[in-house]
């Protein structure tokens, strides 16, 4: 399946209205009052989907983008990756909150991500990104992750995420361990300086079923990680004050 979505949002009248918003299976949007949610109109992705999503947050904007339930990631019949491009731009004034539920990474599946986020100068940022490695007492499938955000022409922060039995090194001790939940957290703009205001600089913490760190990127931008067991107790590990939920 070859499918696309985009979504424009303008400050309007004195309010955030969305003013194009383009869905197509499995990238499917429905607005609310408090947020744009990703609801699943279809199976996937599916081994051999090539998806593409587009978001723009303009000038003085504000929008909150979340899901309404997990997005399972499904095999092929055949060995065939699945792709998804997101490109978003957040601009001048504008805000992002983006919050979907967990990417549930099936047994079998291979899932390809590149993500890219530009962001304005004075842009404010919260975006969350959680992943599952299988179902319920289910081995997990594959994941390779790009995540690129620049800010004012900027690199920020420029990462990768490789998991599961097409990437076997990334599971050593330098990279998840055992852990069947990676999740990342990463503030921009006020949502950090609140953070780091009350939590200070770089930290993190480890025991039998968690870990966690803090990296403060600049003065105002923070990128919280941390892989552990199940989501709630990966959840419940990060520092006191960054907005997790």
């Amino acid at each position: 399946m070859k499918a696309s979505a985009r979504v424009v949002v303008e400050h309007r009248r004195g309010r955030s209205r969305c003013t194009t918003l383009v869905s197509a299976p499995p990238l499917s949007f429905r607005a609310t009052d408090e947020a744009l949610h990703l609801v699943g109109t279809a199976a996937g992705p599916v081994g051999g989907d090539d998806l593409s999503l587009e978001v723009t947050v303009a000038a003085g904007a504000s929008l909150t983008v979340r899901s309404v339930a997990a997005q399972l990631v499904l095999p092929a019949p055949s060995p065939a990756p699945s792709t998804l491009r997101t490109t978003v731009e957040v601009g001048p004034g504008a805000t992002l909150r983006w919050r979907p539920e967990p990417t549930v990474l099936v047994r079998g599946a291979d899932h390809r991500l590149t993500t890219t986020v530009a962001l304005a100068a004075d842009a404010d940022l919260v975006w969350r990104d959680e992943v599952v490695q299988g179902r319920h007492a289910e081995a997990g499938g594959s994941l390779l992750h790009r995540f690129r955000v620049e800010r004012d022409g900027v690199p920020l922060l420029c990462t990768e995420l490789a998991l599961g039995p097409a990437w076997p090194t990334a599971a050593g001790p330098a990279g998840t361990g055992a852990a069947g939940v990676v999740t990342s957290l990463l503030l921009v703009g006020a949502p950090a300086r609140a953070a780091l205001a009350h939590d200070g600089g770089a930290g993190g913490s480890s025991d039998s079923h968690t870990r966690w760190a803090s990296f403060p990127l600049s003065s105002d931008a923070v990128l919280v990680s941390a892989v552990g067991a199940d989501l709630d107790t990966t959840r419940a590990v990060r520092p006191e004050h960054c907005p997790w939920e």
